[in-house]
């Protein structure tokens, strides 16, 4: 097949949304000749944070000498930078030539993200790595990156509480109520194998819990004191001065720090991993990019849980709401109204357009929510927001990975890929 062909039936692949379960993955991946089992693999899981907990841990690896593979979704602007080597995202031939292995030798009807996974399973098995960091798509039992049966060490960043039992996660997938969330969650957990737990609430926690002790997980759970001082799970003690932004990152540094050191095997040192987390970076999280004289930041917050931790992050940024302009667009099926009425204080201007992918949030009834104009775009929401600006002034941008990928897309001059929304 040619490029585009092979892109074009994946894309395909994405109309037939999720659909969870291991027996495709298991049978692909046997056609394929199980390169899965060749990967030395760290599997993150979480509602928020697991992008940039993974980033940290790949990150305090190489600063270990190691080679490293990175696997994420969704993607901001290139499917490429879904399969890293080394800190860097695969070529597209490198992306075209698994993904042709998997359509050609994979048997099954697999969905759009099990393709993609069986595909970099496949790059990252040829590329001989010595570890490799996995970042679950959709919860975790049944997520196609759960194939991985002994993997280094398991994590767990964060399981989203909604908004009063309402805007779980994925709640049609995975379970109506957090302890059903969390138990798929736990699902990644494997037997001898330890499982470090971010900040969970204690709903989410007795779950987790039940089904670590059921397979026999190690359970882990680091603690941060005020100074970002750490102690882990070997005796030693670290300082976390994550490169990220936001208290929230402090967060996923201790879980990335811990799922280092509680594999053994690796040598990673303290050193290791505090230069890791100091020089990890992880874009459109809290990002700042200077653009006609304006400070543009990103930041994919796109559920409830997402903006209350940018909200608490904005305060360190010395955000002026004067000089301050809001691009937001949200989807639908998440607590919209919610997420603008948080955010709309920290901004006295406000302009609002649809993301690409599942249905949107109209912009119209998001004025009706916080003043503000309307655009069909987010590329016309940024050129808007621009026009109506003055240098120095800030223009954060919010609401919808997709929404926060396209504008970073248009900033930088990048051609995007399709967004596919599942």
């Amino acid at each position: 097949m040619s490029p585009s062909n092979i892109r074009q039936q994946l894309y395909s692949r994405g109309h037939s949304g999720m659909r969870l379960g291991l027996e495709r993955s298991i049978e692909a991946a046997r056609a394929l000749g199980d390169p899965h089992a060749k990967l030395r693999a760290f599997h993150v899981a979480g509602s928020n944070g697991k992008g940039s907990t993974s980033a940290m841990l790949e990150r305090i690896a190489r600063e270990a000498g190691l080679s490293t593979g990175l696997y994420t979704s969704p993607h901001l602007s290139k499917l490429t930078e879904r399969v890293r080597v080394n800190g860097e995202p695969i070529s597209d031939a490198t992306l075209d030539a698994a993904l042709e292995r998997v359509m050609r030798d994979a048997t099954g009807e697999l969905t759009f993200f099990e393709t993609l996974t069986m595909a970099a399973f496949v790059a990252l098995a040829d590329a001989e790595l010595d570890v490799v960091v996995l970042e679950v798509g959709l919860g975790g039992r049944l997520d196609a990156t759960n194939l991985i049966e002994r993997p280094l060490a398991t994590g767990i960043t964060s399981i989203s509480v909604g908004e009063g039992g309402r805007y779980l996660e994925h709640a049609n997938f995975l379970g109506d109520t957090v302890a059903a969330i969390a138990r798929e969650k736990a699902g990644i957990a494997k037997p001898g194998v330890p499982l470090v737990l971010g900040p969970l609430s204690a709903e989410a926690w007795e779950s987790v819990l039940v089904v670590a002790h059921k397979v026999s997980a190690l359970v882990l759970e680091p603690r941060v004191a005020a100074d970002g001082a750490l102690r882990l799970s070997n005796g030693e003690t670290l300082l976390l001065r994550p490169l990220l932004g936001g208290p929230h990152q402090i967060e996923n540094a201790a879980v990335a720090a811990e799922m280092a050191v509680a594999a053994a095997s690796l040598g990673v040192r303290t050193s290791h991993i505090e230069r890791g987390i100091a020089m990890a970076s992880w874009p459109g999280r809290l990002e700042s990019i200077s653009f006609r004289g304006r400070t543009v930041v990103l930041d994919a917050a796109h559920n409830i849980d997402g903006v209350r931790a940018l909200v608490r992050a904005l305060p360190g940024l010395g955000i002026d709401a004067a000089r301050t302009i809001l691009v937001f667009g949200a989807l639908a099926d998440k607590p919209f109204a919610s997420m603008l009425g948080l955010l709309a204080p920290f901004a006295q201007r406000r302009v609002y357009a649809p993301p690409e992918g599942r249905a949107p949030a109209l912009p119209a009834t998001l004025a009706a929510i916080a003043a503000g104009e309307t655009c069909e775009t987010a590329m016309q929401a940024i050129e808007r927001a621009l026009a109506i600006s003055a240098p120095g002034d800030t223009l954060l941008v919010t609401g919808s990975i997709y929404f926060v990928g396209a504008v970073r897309a248009w900033l930088l001059g990048i051609e995007a890929d399709p967004v596919i929304a599942l």
